[in-house]
């Protein structure tokens, strides 16, 4: 069972926007052929949730690594993660952004978890990740960390 686990969905407003694109494709094909015009669009609006659903991207804590869409770290390489919302978050993606940052955000989620990356060999310094949960991903991050390795002898 995963520590944390989300995924990214777009919010229903985002979905009930698409809809334009039904009248938008009639108003373009009726001179042409009003049924052409209806079929098109509503082609095009699935066509439009199907691709934002199945790009929802996941996040996931579990067995001391972080998924984050098709990227992936181990804990141990991580410092602490710090959540932001509302005026902090907009900081964090706005004039606060490190350009050579790895970057899982979507503009309909606000909220940030922002994780330090301490491997020397990674060029990026941070991920930033957009969540509805910033507290809890930023608990788990920190709290499924494995420990330091023991030096054994002595």
């Amino acid at each position: 069972m995963p520590d944390y686990h989300e995924r990214l969905w777009p919010t229903p407003w985002i979905y009930a926007v698409s809809l334009l694109l039904v009248p938008a494709s009639i108003l373009v094909l009726a001179p042409v052929s009003l049924p052409a015009g209806v079929a098109t669009g509503i082609v095009l609006y699935f066509a439009t949730v199907g691709a934002l659903s199945f790009t929802a991207p996941v996040i996931d804590v579990h067995e001391g690594r972080l998924r984050a869409g098709r990227a992936e770290i181990p804990l141990e390489y991580t410092g602490t993660a710090v959540g932001a919302t509302d005026a902090a978050a907009r900081v964090e993606r706005g004039t606060g952004l490190d350009a050579r940052a790895f970057l899982v955000i979507r503009g309909w989620v606000q909220p940030v978890v922002r994780v330090p990356i301490t491997d020397p060999a990674d060029p990026a310094p941070y991920w930033l990740l957009s969540t509805r949960h910033p507290t809890e991903l930023a608990a788990a991050i920190n709290g499924s960390r494995r420990p330091e390795p023991t030096e054994r002898g002595a």
